[in-house]
Formats: C-alpha cells, sequence, structure tokens
C-alpha cells in the first residue's frame, strides 16, 4: 500500500468509508476490497517494472471511478425523509429566481441562455478526463497526481456528506413549482441522465456544483502558467451553479454548501503542496 497515489489514497479511504457505514459487506465490501487489491497491485507493479504504460492507466482510473463514487452513495440505507431542510431552502431560491429576477433575465433571450446553461450542465460529466487531457497537452504529466488529489478531495468530501443531509430535489418536493419556462434539448438531455443515473438519497451538498469548482480551483494549483485552461473551467462550473437553480436539480444553498467544500479542498491541496513544491524547485 506505501506504492499507492495520494489521490489513490483518498479513493480507498471513500470506498472503506462507504462500504463501513452503508452497513452491508456485500456487494460494497467486496467492490471496495477488489478495488483496493487492483489499486496496490497496479501500484506495486509500476514500482517494480517501472512500466510507462501502467503509470498511464493510473493516470486515468480515477475519472471513471468518480462517478462509481456518487454511485456509491446509495449504498447507504435510504433514510425517511422528514423534509426538514426543503422548506427553509426554496425561500432563497424564489427570492433569487423570482424576487431579483434571476428567471426573467436567463429567459430574456428566448432559449439562448437556458439552452447554454444546461449545455455547462451536461458538459460536467466529462470534465476529469477532459482536464486530464489537458495536463497530457501542456506536457504537465507528472502534475496530474496533484489536479486529482485536489479535485477528489473536495468532490469525495462532498459524496460524504450526502447520506447526512437527506433531502429531496426541488422537482420532487415541489412539484411544479418554479420550473423554467424554456425546455430545450440539452434539458430533457440531463433530466433523462438524472432519472437513468442519479442518486436518491440527498441533494446537499452539490456533488455537481463541487466537482465543477474542484476541478476549476485543482487545475488552477496544478498549471498556474496556463490559468486559461483553469479559468474556463471556473466558468463552466459557474454555469453549473446557475444551471442547477434555475433547472430546479438543486437549491440554492446546495451550491454554496459546494462552492464552500471547494474551496477549503484547494486550500488544503494548497498548504499540502506548496512545502513539497518549494523542496523540489
Amino acid at each position: 500500500m506505501r506504492w499507492l497515489r495520494p489521490s489513490e489514497w483518498l479513493l480507498v479511504v471513500y470506498f472503506g468509508y462507504a462500504a463501513v457505514f452503508s452497513g452491508e459487506l456485500l456487494p460494497p465490501g467486496g467492490f471496495v476490497l477488489a478495488g483496493v487489491a487492483a489499486a496496490a497491485v497496479l501500484s506495486r507493479a509500476e514500482s517494480q517494472a517501472c512500466s510507462r504504460l501502467l503509470s498511464v492507466v493510473r493516470d486515468w482510473l480515477p475519472a471513471p471511478l468518480v462517478l462509481v463514487a456518487y454511485w456509491a452513495v446509495d449504498w447507504f440505507p435510504r433514510p425517511a425523509y422528514s423534509r426538514n431542510f426543503e422548506p427553509s431552502w426554496i425561500g432563497l431560491d424564489r427570492l433569487l429566481l423570482h424576487g431579483w429576477g434571476a428567471k426573467a433575465a436567463i429567459e430574456s433571450l428566448g432559449p439562448v441562455l437556458p439552452s447554454l446553461l444546461e449545455l455547462c450542465y451536461s458538459l460536467l460529466y466529462a470534465v476529469t478526463p477532459v482536464s486530464i487531457g489537458i495536463l497530457y497537452l501542456y506536457r504537465r504529466r507528472a502534475r496530474v497526481d496533484r489536479f486529482l488529489f485536489t479535485l477528489l478531495l473536495g468532490t469525495l468530501a462532498t459524496y460524504a456528506l450526502l447520506p447526512h443531509f437527506a433531502s429531496q430535489p426541488p422537482t420532487v418536493a415541489f412539484p411544479g413549482e418554479d420550473l423554467p419556462a424554456v425546455t430545450t434539448p440539452f434539458r430533457l438531455l440531463n433530466l433523462w441522465l438524472l432519472g437513468h443515473f442519479d442518486i436518491r438519497i440527498s441533494v446537499f451538498p452539490s456533488g455537481h456544483v463541487t466537482l465543477g469548482f474542484s476541478a476549476a480551483f485543482a487545475m488552477l494549483l496544478a498549471l498556474p502558467e496556463k490559468r486559461r485552461a483553469g479559468w474556463i473551467l471556473l466558468v463552466l462550473a459557474c454555469g453549473v451553479a446557475v444551471a442547477t437553480v434555475y433547472g430546479r436539480y438543486h437549491y440554492a444553498v446546495d451550491g454554496l454548501a459546494g462552492l464552500g467544500v471547494s474551496l477549503l479542498a484547494a486550500a488544503a491541496s494548497y498548504f499540502v503542496h506548496s512545502p513539497l513544491a518549494r523542496r523540489t524547485g
């Protein structure tokens, strides 16, 4: 296990946490044991054989595991929803959408802005592999693990919090209320994806918002000399945050909590890596 990378340790700890607190040995426990064994074998094999291929596989493996980690939230026992949170959260949404006119402003150009927001939401699923590809493109492969560490620290922390704040999305808790007046093809796509692949246990904090901002902050930290890539991801993350509220996928407080977790993870990653960066030049 000492050959594991820091980002791989985060995955091992998270899946172990999910298996233990789910209260089930199988399939979660068996999945965790298989995943830990595979990671240990890969890391050990790379250290012994100095295989570039195995090293590259380890770079890209966390990309699909981010989705698996999200679905693992549903391993936890389904809580009895008490509706303690939703009535207090909906007030801020309605203030933003109606009181401050955000909904009218977004729909003022017809389907243009709603389409862009829904597109940002759709593109989020490709953020992790595309970001790794950007580091490869700029010949900064050595920084992939730092990027992944920052990304996973924020994202997995949010996933670990989700089961402790049992809540329902606005479309379920308040059906038919505050919905967008414009339906676009990207919205239909997002609704289909959420209907077939989303978790059901909670919406707070927003995993989508956390992933978006964590990817942006991770890129800014891992690739400071090419800040354009990080800023583009940051714009995408902002679009996702707005889309979650406008599309009624999340409450505004979900996104704010996700942003807060991302900022804390980025700060922690900065302080962890800065001394190492100074020592290694």
